[in-house]
């Protein structure tokens, strides 16, 4: 533990450093169809947010983005690190985002997958209809709803068996109904659309087009005005992308560290 957060290392000591930055649940475990590919050349540091998983469950008051962003400069500075490159996933991107903002000097370079820099309106109904369910229908209607948000149709009709054994184990680790709304408003408030020009380092952001929670277009809506950004579009994959198709996940990923 450092800081209060829940990490893991993997790959060889020496390789450039990169942290894994996970989504909504905030679980570092979210990126195991990854972690192999992205392990043979880096230092892989993945992490548990704060609230979540095996992390201090305790939140700030008022918990926003900025405040996730520095538990990870937390992190990075209990690793010792100078600076590292960062994968951040949807709330793992506002994240990274935030960072490349506040401390570029930290980041060698940003991957942004399935990210916005300002709350679209299609992703805000979303979010109403997931607390919604939260709030009228308790943890287990919301967690049995997530998968639709995350992955494509044919996808979860193949997975089904899978989906419903990982429910009873996400219900046991479920951070709490008071927990997820704090860090839905985090989300819900992030907006650094009017600073975009600011961020001078390396951006990737990945998207899929099948995206049917974060719409693809928000991707290079703002990685179009990044002095350095980039944008990669998966055809297939839903919002979890790197989890129903690793292999161009981890390609696109990999050819961007590269470069």
């Amino acid at each position: 533990m450092i800081a209060g957060l829940y990490f893991e290392e993997h790959g060889p000591a020496g390789a450039p450093p990169l942290i894994l930055s996970a989504g909504l649940g905030g679980s570092g475990a979210y990126w195991t169809p990854n972690l192999a590919a992205l392990a043979r050349r880096h230092r892989v540091i993945l992490y548990d947010h704060r609230g979540t998983g095996r992390s201090d469950r305790a939140l700030p008051r008022n918990l926003t983005v900025e405040d996730m962003a520095d538990d990870v400069l937390a992190l990075i500075d209990g690793l010792g690190l100078k600076r590292a490159h960062f994968i951040g996933h949807a709330a793992g991107a506002a994240i990274g985002l935030t960072l490349a903002l506040r401390a570029p000097e930290r980041l060698a370079s940003l991957v942004a997958v399935n990210g916005w820099s300002r709350l679209d309106p299609h992703f805000a109904r979303c979010f109403e209809a997931r607390l919604a369910l939260l709030r009228d229908g308790g943890p287990r209607a919301y967690l049995r709803a997530q998968p639709l948000f995350l992955f494509p149709a044919t996808w979860i009709s193949e997975h089904t068996p899978e989906l419903d054994r990982e429910l009873e184990s996400q219900l046991a680790h479920f951070p709490g109904a008071e927990a997820m709304e704090a860090r839905i408003a985090a989300l819900q408030a992030f907006d650094i659309d009017d600073r975009l020009g600011e961020i001078g380092i390396p951006v990737l952001a990945v998207a899929a087009k099948d995206d049917m929670l974060v719409p693809w277009t928000c991707s290079p809506a703002y990685a179009d005005r990044l002095a350095r950004g980039a944008v990669a579009l998966m055809d297939w994959g839903g919002h979890a992308c790197n989890v129903t198709d690793p292999a161009t996940f981890n390609r696109l990923v990999l050819e961007f560290l590269r470069s």
